[in-house]
Protein backbone atom coordinates (compact mmCIF):
# COMPACT_ATOMS: atom_id res chain seq x y z
CA UNK A 1 0.00 0.00 0.00
CA UNK A 2 1.44 3.33 -1.11
CA UNK A 3 0.28 6.25 0.95
CA UNK A 4 -1.34 9.03 -1.04
CA UNK A 5 -1.83 12.66 -0.10
CA UNK A 6 -5.59 12.22 -0.53
CA UNK A 7 -5.56 9.35 1.99
CA UNK A 8 -3.83 11.54 4.55
CA UNK A 9 -6.21 14.43 3.91
CA UNK A 10 -9.30 12.22 4.21
CA UNK A 11 -8.02 10.60 7.42
CA UNK A 12 -7.17 14.03 8.82
CA UNK A 13 -10.72 15.24 8.16
CA UNK A 14 -12.19 12.17 9.87
CA UNK A 15 -10.02 12.60 12.95
CA UNK A 16 -10.86 16.30 13.23
CA UNK A 17 -14.56 15.44 13.05
CA UNK A 18 -14.04 12.81 15.74
CA UNK A 19 -12.40 15.35 18.04
CA UNK A 20 -15.26 17.82 17.49
CA UNK A 21 -17.94 15.22 18.24
CA UNK A 22 -16.23 13.97 21.40
CA UNK A 23 -15.75 17.59 22.47
CA UNK A 24 -19.54 18.02 22.54
CA UNK A 25 -19.81 15.62 25.49
CA UNK A 26 -16.43 16.18 27.13
CA UNK A 27 -15.67 19.71 28.29
CA UNK A 28 -11.97 20.57 28.05
CA UNK A 29 -9.44 17.71 28.20
CA UNK A 30 -8.46 18.35 24.57
CA UNK A 31 -5.05 16.73 24.91
CA UNK A 32 -6.58 13.71 26.62
CA UNK A 33 -9.07 13.33 23.75
CA UNK A 34 -6.31 13.63 21.18
CA UNK A 35 -4.10 11.07 22.89
CA UNK A 36 -6.99 8.63 23.21
CA UNK A 37 -7.63 8.93 19.46
CA UNK A 38 -3.92 8.38 18.82
CA UNK A 39 -4.15 5.21 20.90
CA UNK A 40 -7.17 3.96 18.96
CA UNK A 41 -5.55 4.56 15.57
CA UNK A 42 -2.26 3.03 16.77
CA UNK A 43 -4.00 -0.19 17.74
CA UNK A 44 -2.97 0.19 21.38
CA UNK A 45 -4.61 0.31 24.79
CA UNK A 46 -4.95 3.32 27.08
CA UNK A 47 -4.54 3.72 30.82
CA UNK A 48 -6.27 6.82 32.21
CA UNK A 49 -5.26 7.93 35.69
CA UNK A 50 -7.07 10.58 37.67
CA UNK A 51 -9.32 11.19 40.62
CA UNK A 52 -12.95 10.01 40.39
CA UNK A 53 -15.45 12.27 38.65
CA UNK A 54 -13.22 13.70 35.92
CA UNK A 55 -15.21 12.25 33.02
CA UNK A 56 -12.98 9.27 32.19
CA UNK A 57 -15.93 6.88 31.82
CA UNK A 58 -17.94 9.39 29.80
CA UNK A 59 -15.00 9.82 27.43
CA UNK A 60 -14.90 6.10 26.61
CA UNK A 61 -18.67 5.87 26.12
CA UNK A 62 -18.62 8.89 23.83
CA UNK A 63 -15.75 7.44 21.78
CA UNK A 64 -17.75 4.23 21.26
CA UNK A 65 -20.71 6.27 20.01
CA UNK A 66 -18.63 8.33 17.61
CA UNK A 67 -17.02 5.15 16.22
CA UNK A 68 -20.24 3.11 16.09
CA UNK A 69 -18.43 0.34 17.99
CA UNK A 70 -19.72 -2.13 20.56
CA UNK A 71 -18.96 -1.08 24.12
CA UNK A 72 -18.85 -2.84 27.46
CA UNK A 73 -17.98 -1.64 30.93
CA UNK A 74 -16.41 -3.76 33.65
CA UNK A 75 -16.42 -2.32 37.15
CA UNK A 76 -13.33 -3.75 38.82
CA UNK A 77 -13.84 -4.53 42.52
CA UNK A 78 -11.87 -6.62 45.02
CA UNK A 79 -14.29 -9.56 44.62
CA UNK A 80 -14.32 -9.56 40.80
CA UNK A 81 -13.16 -12.90 39.34
CA UNK A 82 -11.43 -13.61 36.00
CA UNK A 83 -14.53 -15.46 34.75
CA UNK A 84 -16.50 -12.24 35.22
CA UNK A 85 -14.22 -10.66 32.62
CA UNK A 86 -13.61 -13.32 29.96
CA UNK A 87 -16.68 -15.54 30.44
CA UNK A 88 -17.24 -19.09 31.60
CA UNK A 89 -18.72 -22.47 30.65
CA UNK A 90 -22.38 -22.95 31.52
CA UNK A 91 -24.05 -26.36 31.79
CA UNK A 92 -27.08 -26.42 29.45
CA UNK A 93 -29.53 -29.12 28.46
CA UNK A 94 -30.85 -29.76 24.96
CA UNK A 95 -34.40 -30.80 24.07
CA UNK A 96 -33.59 -34.46 24.73
CA UNK A 97 -32.25 -33.74 28.20
CA UNK A 98 -28.57 -34.18 27.34
CA UNK A 99 -26.24 -31.87 29.24
CA UNK A 100 -23.39 -30.04 27.53
CA UNK A 101 -21.12 -27.18 28.40
CA UNK A 102 -21.58 -23.95 26.45
CA UNK A 103 -19.18 -21.01 26.66
CA UNK A 104 -20.87 -17.74 27.54
CA UNK A 105 -18.70 -14.82 26.48
CA UNK A 106 -17.85 -12.17 29.05
CA UNK A 107 -17.83 -8.39 28.60
CA UNK A 108 -14.30 -8.45 27.17
CA UNK A 109 -15.86 -9.52 23.84
CA UNK A 110 -16.51 -5.96 22.65
CA UNK A 111 -14.70 -3.47 20.43
CA UNK A 112 -14.15 -1.00 23.27
CA UNK A 113 -13.78 -2.37 26.77
CA UNK A 114 -13.79 0.04 29.69
CA UNK A 115 -11.95 -1.49 32.65
CA UNK A 116 -13.18 0.97 35.24
CA UNK A 117 -10.99 1.43 38.31
CA UNK A 118 -8.84 -1.51 37.24
CA UNK A 119 -6.55 -1.19 40.26
CA UNK A 120 -9.46 -1.87 42.63
CA UNK A 121 -9.29 -5.58 41.67
CA UNK A 122 -6.68 -8.11 42.73
CA UNK A 123 -3.72 -8.91 40.43
CA UNK A 124 -5.31 -12.29 39.61
CA UNK A 125 -8.32 -10.57 38.05
CA UNK A 126 -6.22 -7.85 36.42
CA UNK A 127 -4.25 -10.60 34.65
CA UNK A 128 -7.44 -11.84 32.95
CA UNK A 129 -6.89 -9.05 30.40
CA UNK A 130 -3.28 -9.92 29.56
CA UNK A 131 -3.92 -12.28 26.62
CA UNK A 132 -6.75 -10.13 25.28
CA UNK A 133 -4.57 -7.02 25.25
CA UNK A 134 -1.58 -8.70 23.62
CA UNK A 135 -3.11 -11.19 21.20
CA UNK A 136 -6.73 -9.98 20.82
CA UNK A 137 -7.81 -13.50 21.78
CA UNK A 138 -9.25 -15.21 24.84
CA UNK A 139 -8.37 -18.79 25.74
CA UNK A 140 -10.86 -20.54 28.01
CA UNK A 141 -11.16 -24.27 28.67
CA UNK A 142 -8.55 -25.09 25.97
CA UNK A 143 -10.44 -23.16 23.28
CA UNK A 144 -9.19 -19.88 21.81
CA UNK A 145 -11.70 -17.23 20.75
CA UNK A 146 -10.98 -14.22 18.53
CA UNK A 147 -11.99 -10.81 19.83
CA UNK A 148 -13.76 -8.37 17.48
CA UNK A 149 -11.61 -5.88 15.63
CA UNK A 150 -10.76 -3.15 16.24
CA UNK A 151 -10.28 -4.11 19.89
CA UNK A 152 -9.17 -1.64 22.52
CA UNK A 153 -9.02 -1.68 26.32
CA UNK A 154 -9.33 1.64 28.06
CA UNK A 155 -8.63 1.25 31.74
CA UNK A 156 -9.11 3.89 34.39
CA UNK A 157 -7.25 3.80 37.65
CA UNK A 158 -7.26 5.90 40.77
CA UNK A 159 -3.95 7.33 41.97
CA UNK A 160 -2.13 4.57 43.85
CA UNK A 161 -2.06 6.67 46.99
CA UNK A 162 -5.80 6.10 47.39
CA UNK A 163 -7.04 3.46 49.81
CA UNK A 164 -7.98 0.00 48.51
CA UNK A 165 -5.88 -0.03 45.33
CA UNK A 166 -3.58 -2.72 43.95
CA UNK A 167 -0.70 -1.49 41.75
CA UNK A 168 -0.78 -3.03 38.27
CA UNK A 169 2.00 -5.57 37.59
CA UNK A 170 4.81 -4.35 35.33
CA UNK A 171 3.89 -6.90 32.63
CA UNK A 172 0.38 -5.51 32.43
CA UNK A 173 1.47 -1.88 32.46
CA UNK A 174 3.75 -2.62 29.51
CA UNK A 175 0.75 -3.69 27.43
CA UNK A 176 -0.74 -0.21 27.57
CA UNK A 177 0.36 2.02 24.72
CA UNK A 178 -0.18 5.23 26.73
CA UNK A 179 -0.68 6.27 30.31
CA UNK A 180 -2.61 9.54 30.30
CA UNK A 181 -2.88 11.75 33.37
CA UNK A 182 -6.35 13.31 33.54
CA UNK A 183 -6.02 16.67 35.26
CA UNK A 184 -8.65 18.55 37.25
CA UNK A 185 -10.50 21.04 35.00
CA UNK A 186 -10.02 24.78 35.07
CA UNK A 187 -12.69 27.09 36.49
CA UNK A 188 -14.15 27.79 33.03
CA UNK A 189 -14.14 24.08 32.16
CA UNK A 190 -15.75 23.20 35.49
CA UNK A 191 -18.54 25.69 34.77
CA UNK A 192 -19.05 24.09 31.35
CA UNK A 193 -19.24 20.63 32.92
CA UNK A 194 -21.82 21.78 35.46
CA UNK A 195 -23.90 23.52 32.77
CA UNK A 196 -23.83 20.38 30.61
CA UNK A 197 -24.66 17.88 33.34
CA UNK A 198 -27.21 19.76 35.46
CA UNK A 199 -29.69 20.69 32.73
CA UNK A 200 -32.19 18.73 30.64
CA UNK A 201 -30.33 19.46 27.42
CA UNK A 202 -29.25 16.31 25.58
CA UNK A 203 -26.06 16.18 23.57
CA UNK A 204 -26.47 14.51 20.20
CA UNK A 205 -23.37 12.59 19.12
CA UNK A 206 -22.98 11.82 15.42
CA UNK A 207 -21.28 8.68 14.12
CA UNK A 208 -18.14 9.60 12.19
CA UNK A 209 -16.58 6.25 11.29
CA UNK A 210 -17.08 2.52 11.82
CA UNK A 211 -14.77 -0.34 12.73
CA UNK A 212 -13.77 -1.15 9.17
CA UNK A 213 -12.77 2.45 8.54
CA UNK A 214 -10.63 2.45 11.69
CA UNK A 215 -8.87 -0.74 10.53
CA UNK A 216 -8.26 0.81 7.08
CA UNK A 217 -6.80 3.93 8.68
CA UNK A 218 -4.52 1.83 10.87
CA UNK A 219 -3.10 0.07 7.81
CA UNK A 220 -2.61 3.37 5.99
CA UNK A 221 -0.90 5.00 8.97
CA UNK A 222 1.69 2.22 9.16
CA UNK A 223 2.89 3.36 5.72
CA UNK A 224 3.78 6.85 6.94
CA UNK A 225 7.57 7.13 6.57
CA UNK A 226 10.02 7.97 9.31
CA UNK A 227 13.53 9.25 8.58
CA UNK A 228 16.52 7.48 10.11
CA UNK A 229 17.59 10.43 12.32
CA UNK A 230 14.06 10.64 13.76
CA UNK A 231 13.97 6.88 14.31
CA UNK A 232 17.38 7.04 16.00
CA UNK A 233 16.12 9.81 18.29
CA UNK A 234 13.19 7.66 19.42
CA UNK A 235 15.34 4.58 20.00
CA UNK A 236 17.93 6.53 22.00
CA UNK A 237 15.18 7.93 24.21
CA UNK A 238 14.16 4.36 25.08
CA UNK A 239 17.74 3.21 25.58
CA UNK A 240 18.48 6.09 27.95
CA UNK A 241 15.72 4.99 30.33
CA UNK A 242 18.08 2.20 31.40
CA UNK A 243 20.40 3.35 34.20
CA UNK A 244 23.11 0.90 33.17
CA UNK A 245 23.44 2.62 29.78
CA UNK A 246 26.68 4.63 29.76
CA UNK A 247 25.10 7.49 27.78
CA UNK A 248 22.02 7.81 29.99
CA UNK A 249 21.68 11.16 31.79
CA UNK A 250 22.72 11.34 35.43
CA UNK A 251 19.12 11.73 36.58
CA UNK A 252 18.24 8.38 34.99
CA UNK A 253 21.23 6.64 36.55
CA UNK A 254 20.36 8.05 39.96
CA UNK A 255 16.59 7.58 40.13
CA UNK A 256 15.51 4.82 37.70
CA UNK A 257 15.20 1.26 38.96
CA UNK A 258 13.99 -0.38 35.71
CA UNK A 259 13.87 1.11 32.21
CA UNK A 260 11.43 0.72 29.34
CA UNK A 261 11.03 -2.46 27.29
CA UNK A 262 11.19 -2.78 23.47
CA UNK A 263 7.40 -2.31 23.45
CA UNK A 264 8.09 1.31 24.37
CA UNK A 265 9.98 1.85 21.11
CA UNK A 266 7.14 0.28 19.14
CA UNK A 267 4.63 2.46 20.98
CA UNK A 268 6.56 5.66 20.28
CA UNK A 269 7.01 4.94 16.56
CA UNK A 270 3.43 3.81 15.91
CA UNK A 271 1.86 6.66 17.86
CA UNK A 272 4.22 9.27 16.37
CA UNK A 273 2.96 8.28 12.92
CA UNK A 274 -0.61 8.93 14.05
CA UNK A 275 0.39 12.26 15.56
CA UNK A 276 1.96 13.26 12.24
CA UNK A 277 -1.36 12.47 10.56
CA UNK A 278 -3.25 14.57 13.10
CA UNK A 279 -0.97 17.48 12.22
CA UNK A 280 -1.76 17.03 8.51
CA UNK A 281 1.67 15.62 7.59
CA UNK A 282 2.73 12.29 6.15
CA UNK A 283 6.20 12.12 7.62
CA UNK A 284 7.23 11.83 11.28
CA UNK A 285 9.05 14.78 12.87
CA UNK A 286 11.19 15.11 16.00
CA UNK A 287 8.31 17.01 17.61
CA UNK A 288 6.00 14.02 17.06
CA UNK A 289 8.47 11.84 18.98
CA UNK A 290 8.68 14.35 21.83
CA UNK A 291 4.90 14.63 22.04
CA UNK A 292 4.21 10.88 22.34
CA UNK A 293 7.28 10.03 24.46
CA UNK A 294 5.69 11.21 27.71
CA UNK A 295 2.50 9.10 27.65
CA UNK A 296 4.40 6.17 26.08
CA UNK A 297 7.16 6.09 28.71
CA UNK A 298 5.68 7.37 32.00
CA UNK A 299 4.25 3.96 32.98
CA UNK A 300 7.28 2.04 31.72
CA UNK A 301 9.92 3.86 33.78
CA UNK A 302 10.08 2.68 37.37
CA UNK A 303 11.75 4.88 39.92
CA UNK A 304 13.79 3.61 42.84
CA UNK A 305 13.09 4.48 46.47
CA UNK A 306 15.43 7.48 46.34
CA UNK A 307 13.51 9.01 43.45
CA UNK A 308 10.17 8.48 45.20
CA UNK A 309 11.50 9.93 48.47
CA UNK A 310 12.79 13.05 46.72
CA UNK A 311 9.47 13.62 44.98
CA UNK A 312 10.75 13.05 41.46
CA UNK A 313 8.19 12.48 38.72
CA UNK A 314 8.65 10.26 35.69
CA UNK A 315 7.82 13.20 33.41
CA UNK A 316 10.78 15.14 34.83
CA UNK A 317 13.08 12.21 34.12
CA UNK A 318 11.66 11.72 30.60
CA UNK A 319 12.30 15.40 29.86
CA UNK A 320 15.99 14.99 30.74
CA UNK A 321 16.20 11.77 28.73
CA UNK A 322 14.79 13.49 25.65
CA UNK A 323 17.21 16.36 26.12
CA UNK A 324 20.16 13.90 26.26
CA UNK A 325 18.89 12.12 23.12
CA UNK A 326 18.79 15.48 21.32
CA UNK A 327 22.38 16.20 22.37
CA UNK A 328 23.50 12.85 20.97
CA UNK A 329 22.00 13.47 17.52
Amino acid sequence: MNIQEKDVRDAYDIVKSMEEEIGKAIIGQKEVIRQVIIGLLSGGHILLEGAPGLGKTQLVKTLAGVMDLSFSRIQFTPDLMPADVIGTNILVKDEEGHSTFEFHKGPVFSHLVLADEINRATPKTQSALLEAMQEATVTAFKTTYELPGPFMVMATQNPIEMEGTYPLPEAQLDRFLFKIDVKFPSLAELKGIVDLTTSNAETEINKIADGNKILDMRRMIREIPIAQPVLSYALKAVMYTHPENADAPDIAKKYIRFGASPRAAQAIINSAKVRALLEGRYNVSFEDIRYVAYPALRHRVFMNYEGIAEGMSTDMIIEEILHRAEEQM
